[in-house]
């Protein structure tokens, strides 16, 4: 799973995939310099990049790759708390899961485990371009 994050938003921003299952995903993040917004707190879209990257993985993991692939249509956050520092964790758990689209929930909760912000994401299937 490691290797599917090289070279992407994910690695730039120090994601780390911690659990990957098709009816859950766990991933974590540093809140540090490159996911600050300028006033030294977790940055509102860095946030959202992590909710929307666990949503991906898991409804990824919910496809044959060689036939489907996903995208995501939309995303919402609504965000609760602030963080400096340390690292957030993002967990990602399935709503709903069909033929053409799937709903994840996504929270992401500060290392003393409050949550930092909640977001529903929905993932469009289709069928894979060859």
């Amino acid at each position: 799973m490691e290797d599917m994050l090289q070279n992407t938003l994910m690695e730039a921003l120090g994601m780390e995939v911690t659990h990957a299952k098709p009816d859950k995903v766990v991933m974590t993040m540093p809140v540090e310099g490159r996911t600050h917004q300028p006033m030294g707190f977790l940055h509102g879209g860095a946030s959202v990049a992590l909710a929307e990257s666990a949503a991906s993985i898991g409804a990824y993991l919910n496809v044959n790759p060689e036939e489907k692939q996903i995208f995501g249509i939309e995303i919402n956050a609504n965000h609760l708390k602030s963080v400096r520092e340390g690292q957030v964790t993002g967990t990602a758990i399935p709503l709903h899961i069909g033929k053409t689209t799937m709903v994840w929930q996504i929270t992401i909760e500060s290392e003393s485990g409050e949550a930092v912000s909640i977001s529903r994401c929905t993932i469009g299937v289709i069928p894979l371009k060859k």
